[in-house]
């Protein structure tokens, strides 16, 4: 007898019509073989980035798509602290919630870690373990949760729930299907995570290059018993300055390592933007007064309130009235304006410094780019720019700069009143 495509019916050896559909001759619906179809996408999909933000997103946005669900989240786990950290959402309004700590033993997503075991709970409610908190922040009342445990070479690195079933409740092909994503998902989670460490590290230990060759030749130097005492001294302020230099590379490595893994922690409260620029502007006093330089403050008073992470904008505000102190002309003048459009806070700092060539502006923004001779004027890291961004990233909000050469430098932070 001759077999239809090589097919056969494991019950009666009979062949099987080949007019038959695939999912009929396989036992599938043609609900779930599309979803398995839209799954196998998604591992492509998920194979092609390594950027952890955009990797994450993706994530969430599937588990949505393949759960039939209305939001579905991404909480990682810290081992050292033993925390979680709510680090994406399908549907998430606020970005400062990333970075959102999360109690393992409060949690049902640190229930799933401890247990390395999926949880389907109809009734949040009626659930001891439901953590509130991250709901309220987002606005959206949990009533339904499936959670499962992301798993990459046997460790526990957090939880991907879904939430909140569009029709009906979750089931156990909802939950089989999310834990096949969530195998894919941790293991593309863990490639991201060590290709962004390695990437950071290389970086940092060829920035360190510098200051440790500074200091390797001063400590030989200072040992030549000929060496006159006012060389010696210049010796000694070169020390000092390298060390200075290597411990300010090393915290800014640190924070911004923390942005760029999603780490980093947002508190965003309700402030005056008058009183903080008003802030940032006195502790710059002393080194403004020191090169004679003219400060020029415009603030309104009418500033609306923004709700934003306070430390960190003022971590971005200080480091821009920084550099128009640094760079700039001794005698020269340094502007702190601010004003309102329809959608952000506007904050502008300039100064009149010696500018930035055009073809220098657009690797402002880029870890560890100094431009070219700015050396001469001040120490810096590269890093105070790039660590900005990222946190202006966070906010939704952004900075711009212009620049003359001979004239000066302007940049304008946008706070979003949203």
């Amino acid at each position: 007898m001759t077999i239809p495509n090589g097919m056969v019916s494991a019950q009666s050896h009979e062949p099987i019509s080949s007019s038959l559909p695939l999912e009929e001759a396989v036992g599938i619906s043609p609900k779930l073989l599309q979803r398995y179809q839209l799954l196998i996408e998604i591992a492509r999909d998920l194979a092609s980035t390594l950027d952890l933000n955009i990797l994450l997103n993706r994530i969430v946005n599937a588990a949505v798509e393949l759960t039939d669900a209305n939001a579905a989240s991404i909480l990682l786990y810290d081992h050292i602290n033993e925390v979680l950290h709510f680090e994406a959402s399908s549907n998430l309004d606020e970005p400062l919630m990333q970075g959102l700590i999360v109690p393992v033993d409060a949690s049902i997503a640190g229930w799933i870690v401890k247990n390395r075991q999926p949880i389907i709970i109809e009734d949040t409610e009626k659930d001891s373990r439901h953590f509130e908190h991250v709901g309220q922040v987002v606005k959206i009342q949990t009533k339904s949760i499936l959670g499962v445990p992301l798993i990459a070479k046997e460790k526990v690195i957090g939880a991907l729930e879904v939430i909140n079933k569009q029709d009906g409740t979750f089931t156990l092909e909802d939950q089989n299907l999310l834990i096949t994503l969530a195998a894919q998902a941790a293991n593309a989670i863990e490639t991201s995570r060590l290709f962004l460490q390695s990437d950071l590290i290389s970086e940092l230990v060829h920035e360190l290059r510098t200051p440790m060759g500074s200091l390797n030749t001063a400590a030989h130097l200072l040992l030549r018993p000929d060496l006159p005492d006012e060389q010696r001294q210049r010796i000694v302020e070169i020390i000092r300055d390298e060390t200075v230099r290597v411990s300010e590379l090393s915290s800014s490595f640190l924070d911004l390592a923390r942005l760029e893994s999603g780490r980093a922690q947002f508190h965003p409260v309700i402030i005056n933007v008058k009183e903080l620029l008003q802030d940032c502007a006195d502790l710059m006093h002393m080194r403004a007064v020191e090169k004679e330089l003219k400060v020029f403050i415009d603030i309104p008073n009418d500033l609306p309130a923004v709700k934003v992470d306070r430390d960190k904008i003022k971590q971005v505000l200080i480091n821009l009235i920084s550099n128009a102190v640094n760079y700039n002309k001794v005698g020269g003048k340094v502007g702190l304006t601010a004003r309102v459009d329809s959608r952000d806070v506007l904050i502008e700092i300039s100064d009149t410094g010696a500018g930035i060539p055009p073809e220098y502006l657009p690797h402002l923004f880029q870890k560890f780019y100094r431009v070219p001779g700015s050396e001469r004027l001040a120490l810096g890291t590269g890093l105070g720019l790039a660590i900005s961004k990222q946190i202006m990233d966070a906010h939704r909000g952004r900075i711009e700069v212009q620049s003359k050469v001979g004239e000066g430098t302007n940049f304008t932070v946008h706070l979003p009143l949203k």
